[in-house]
């Protein structure tokens, strides 16, 4: 299954890899991940991408893993229970405490009290306690704050509508008129063991609040100039360079940007800079935007979430064990201000472009690359004018006319030409897997019928309108070069 879903996006010929390919970078911590994907477990002993690439090798090459990034490193965490104090009865305890109010002005007597381990909280459906309503509350933290250990330190609060940070009453952070979600971090110098005081205020006024206590320690910021330091040298000491990007995606975890991270940018650019063949796999569920990168590398690749033994189908990929042809089940835009893209849309007065950019899909649905290519000729209807309550078949010949064998995904395609409500532009009607050798060539067909040309009409019933219906064959939703007319009588 891993190995059939892999699709192969842009290939220059650097893939698959040869027998002068001895010594590859494998570049990313991606690489060593062995993701799985949202609701997954952590599976039953993955194989990770590096892994497959190490046993399939074996001593056919070598493969030198680094890091290049780290997604970790300075990502603001949530200030842990064992950095957070108050005093009660004389004696120190772990945790703030915390005061609820039923206004949003922290006046008056506090709805609820009690000792909150830390500031991490996301309230949604409900408020933090049924005494408060979910939109209009207000919360104080007080207590204590001290560091494991001595330096400056990146010190803030992530949340919605209103917040204030104190440090030793001394007011640090003050976005209490905020009708947004921000992150607000300002510098602080911790000594070892050595308490600040600490007051936390929020409140919430419209629902759906979060209000995160973070910080970020930043003695080490010479850190990502050193791994990506290692990235390029590793290009330069290797005869091809594989990177492994990936995406953070999952529930109440949209993307506002579909790019890479900065950090993953910045490493695909300078390693693709070194001259060496260069290789991009994206590991995700979803469509990734590449415009700043994309022309700077050789091969790139979409695996997916390719499961526990991902890494071994993967390995078969770029060295030619296996020819791709996974296609896309979505289309990828040039950019986020194309959307919503979809091959699917109902037609339209606007054209096909932005006046600033292209209206086109980057990759579009349907759309995969092999390491062989294909041809198709010789569309025939057995019967161009049917009843609406009969079915005819197409014909076509598929050549491979490349050197290797393969799959290729034909694909079927219909428009309503004219319809009492208006359809989509084209819809996927059918598909076919099919494996060919080099040369091989075979006549397919695809049956086309009621279940093809039906439609939800204004009265919510399934019918075929009479009318014209044109059919699109090819490899993607833009790559359909056989066309032909169907007429639909009235039975």
């Amino acid at each position: 299954a891993a190995q059939k879903s892999l699709v192969l996006l842009q290939n220059d010929g650097t893939l698959p890899l040869s027998d002068k390919h001895k010594k590859i970078a494998l570049i990313g911590e991606e690489a060593s991940a062995a993701r799985l994907g949202g609701y997954s477990g952590p599976g039953n002993n993955p194989v990770s991408i590096l892994a497959g690439l190490q046993l399939r090798l074996k001593d056919k090459a070598t493969v030198s893993f680094v890091l290049g990034y780290s997604s970790n490193y300075q990502q603001a965490e949530v200030v842990e229970n064992a950095c957070l104090f108050h005093e009660e009865n004389g004696k120190k305890q772990n945790g703030l405490k915390a005061a609820y109010y039923g206004n949003t002005e922290l006046a008056g007597v506090p709805v609820h009290a009690r000792t909150d381990a830390h500031i991490n909280f996301k309230w949604t459906l409900f408020a933090p306690f049924e005494k408060l309503r979910k939109d209009h509350y207000s919360v104080r933290w007080t207590g204590m704050l001290q560091s494991p250990v001595s330096g400056r330190y990146k010190l803030g609060l992530e949340g919605n509508d209103g917040y204030r940070l104190y440090l030793n009453n001394e007011l640090v952070i003050d976005r209490w008129e905020k009708q947004s979600y921000h992150t607000q971090m300002v510098p602080v110098d911790f000594v070892k063991d050595k308490p600040l005081d600490i007051r936390v205020e929020f409140r919430e006024m419209n629902g759906n609040a979060t209000i995160r206590l973070l910080w970020t320690a930043t003695v080490d910021a010479e850190k990502p100039a050193t791994l990506l330091a290692e990235a390029v040298q590793a290009a330069r000491d290797n005869d091809v360079a594989v990177i492994v990007a990936g995406i953070h995606e999952g529930e109440f975890q949209d993307r506002a940007s579909l790019a890479l991270d900065e950090q993953q940018e910045e490493l695909i650019a300078a390693v693709a800079a070194v001259g060496k063949p260069t290789i991009v796999l994206l590991v995700g569920g979803s469509a990734v935007t590449m415009e700043k990168w994309r022309q700077k590398v050789g091969a790139i690749a979409m695996v997916w979430y390719p499961g526990e033994t991902g890494g071994y189908a993967i390995a078969d990929m770029l060295m030619g064990n296996i020819n791709p042809a996974g296609r896309l089940p979505v289309s990828f835009p040039v950019s986020e201000a194309q959307l919503p893209l979809s091959y699917w849309h109902k037609p339209t007065g606007r054209g096909d472009d932005y006046h600033n950019l292209s209206g086109l899909p980057l990759f579009p649905f349907g759309f995969g690359l092999s390491y062989t290519q294909f041809a198709y000729s010789n569309m025939e209807l057995v019967k161009a004018t049917i009843d609406n309550n009969e079915t005819t078949r197409v014909y076509f010949t598929l050549t491979n006319t490349g050197h290797r064998d393969g799959d290729e995904v034909a694909q079927l395609y219909i428009r309503d030409e004219l319809a009492s409500i208006s359809q989509p532009v084209m819809e996927l009607q059918g598909f076919q897997r099919v494996h060919l050798k080099a040369g091989e060539q075979r006549r397919l067909f695809f049956d086309i019928g009621p279940e093809q040309l039906q439609m939800l009409n204004a009265t919510e019933k399934w019918v075929v309108e009479p009318g014209m219906f044109r059919i699109m064959i090819g490899g993607s939703s833009r790559n359909l070069p056989l066309k032909t007319d169907l007429e639909v009588l009235e039975n």
